[in-house]
């Protein structure tokens, strides 16, 4: 099959589910500009249970995915099969990462703004 034809195919399972990436995106980017207007920069905020949280959601992709797509764990069998899951573990633990990093900064941003007693 030729890569055009690959394409073609992934570009009709795709379809109709559009609409949802174009929503998670646009939340996604609100997130990070909301943060961004806040003072958030990637690189100086550190958040340990953000980063916990990532890595656990990322791990446990690797027990729902395949209930996810209608399979069963014990149907990866191949090395293609395995690479495959640990790439959607590994691109569930970036997603997951893109959110809770930002929204940890909003949340303690918002702890610090509380007036003292």
């Amino acid at each position: 099959m030729s890569i055009g034809g690959i394409l073609t195919i992934l570009m009709y399972a795709l379809a109709p589910f559009v609409w949802l990436l174009i929503m998670g995106l646009i939340i996604i980017i609100g997130l990070h500009l909301l943060a961004y207007l806040r003072g958030y920069q990637i690189t100086h905020h550190r958040s340990r249970p953000a980063n916990l949280l990532a890595l656990l959601i990322g791990l446990t992709a690797i027990l729902w995915v395949p209930w996810l797509t209608h399979s069963a764990l014990g149907f990866v069998a191949t090395a293609v099969d395995w690479i495959a899951l640990i790439g959607a573990a590994a691109a569930t633990f970036v997603i997951a990462l893109i959110i809770l990093h930002p929204l940890s900064y909003l949340i303690s941003l918002k702890h610090e703004e509380l007036p003292k007693q």
